[in-house]
């Protein structure tokens, strides 16, 4: 029997529901990723809540403004179709990596403030993204993770080089990642 699928989805953007641009600030460039519709709609006819976690590093850098950011979001948000209270919170993280972590991905400070507001437990939150920094998350809070191969990075190799080889799935494209976790995904990695 599979486990019961989490209810709170934090989902990464660039790479994961969007074409990843290195410091992508200009909302005419963003471009869903195939799937990517049809994923969130899966989720959200199970009931899962979903969430948008970013780290935004090109703000801390001095590279754009977050408002840049805020607005490719925005962008992502009208080519979804989905209106605009698909996510019930979006967290976006400016700091550069040399700055204090505050929420920047592998913090598992946003979600911990999930399950806090939601009553939640970290085995009712599943990080789903494309980055080590995703899944790192997800080890950190103890919580499920799957991730996204879409070619920018070998998650396998680096959760290897982590130590954590094997602890998360990582599936082809969005669509198969919600599909997996409606399956039942593994349990968090220990």
């Amino acid at each position: 029997m599979a486990a019961a699928a989490p209810k709170l989805v934090v989902i990464d953007r660039d790479g994961t529901l969007i074409r990843h641009i290195p410091y992508l600030c200009d909302p005419a460039q963003v471009e869903l990723l195939p799937g990517v519709r049809e994923g969130l709609a899966k989720l959200r006819a199970a009931g899962c809540m979903l969430f948008l976690h970013t780290n935004q590093s090109g703000v801390g850098r001095g590279y754009f403004k977050l408002e840049a950011a805020l607005q490719c979001n925005d962008q992502m948000i009208r080519l979804l179709g989905m209106g605009d209270a698909l996510f019930a919170a979006v967290c976006v993280c400016p700091e550069a990596p040399d700055a204090p972590i505050g929420y920047r991905k592998p913090s598992p400070r946003f979600g911990r403030e999930l399950t806090a507001r939601y009553g939640a437990a970290a085995e009712d939150i599943c990080y789903i993204g494309d980055n080590i920094t995703d899944l790192l998350t997800a080890h950190n809070l103890g919580c499920k993770g799957i991730g996204v191969r879409t070619g920018v990075h070998n998650l396998e190799r680096e959760l290897a080089a982590e130590g954590l080889g094997g602890a998360f799935p990582v599936c082809d494209g969005f669509l198969a990642a919600a599909e997996c976790l409606l399956a039942g995904s593994p349990e968090p990695a220990a």
